[in-house]
């Protein structure tokens, strides 16, 4: 298979950021509880991981490695993840204004979503080119959007039916939270 086509496999399915990796884990637990939360949610998240993961190849190709100044990545990805986050939120509130109380409840999750800055340094550690980065972003914001779209629909549909009094709320997120990472483990043979 072509490098590409190894890249979305590995970054979307194999070692999906939540399910495999627990990367953004808060935004998933926190925004699910609603299906349009978490089509907006998804969808911010792979715009900003695609961005960042630009971004950030760029400070990594053009300042960091010409500079040895490896040791700072972390600072200047999240200094990075940061901005882009606002960035894109401004963005998104002028294009989908629609979309503007969804993103007022998505924001903090946008601004300290680790997922971001994992695929960040996972690029730069990686040593992907400019545009094996930004597939790779583009490919990981693609997994995330698609699982936090599934268990927004599992979600509402452990809302409509008759859990027992003792798995209501946490218990039952957690265990079908489980059972989706157990079911995109089997992905692992792809890669």
């Amino acid at each position: 298979m072509s490098t590409l086509a190894m890249i979305f496999i590995g970054a979307a399915l194999v070692h999906n950021l939540v399910l495999t990796q627990f990367l953004g884990a808060d935004s998933f637990f926190g925004v699910s509880g609603q299906v349009k939360a978490s089509v907006v949610m998804g969808a911010a998240v792979m715009f900003l991981l695609t961005v960042v993961s630009a971004v950030a190849s760029l400070f990594q190709d053009l300042l960091l490695t010409p500079l040895n100044l490896g040791f700072l990545r972390t600072f200047v990805f999240v200094l990075v993840t940061v901005i882009l986050a606002w960035v894109v939120r401004k963005f998104l509130q002028e294009c989908v204004p629609e979309a503007n109380q969804a993103l007022r409840l998505c924001y903090p999750y946008l601004l300290g979503n680790t997922a971001v800055l994992g695929v960040a340094l996972t690029n730069a550690q990686s040593g992907y080119d400019f545009g094996q980065c930004v597939f790779s972003g583009f490919s990981a914001g693609l997994g995330y959007a698609v699982v936090l779209f599934l268990f927004a629909c599992i979600r509402a549909q452990i809302r409509e039916d008759d859990v027992p009094e003792t798995l209501r709320g946490a218990p039952v997120v957690l265990l079908a939270a489980a059972l989706m990472s157990i079911a995109f483990m089997g992905f692992a043979n792809l890669s």
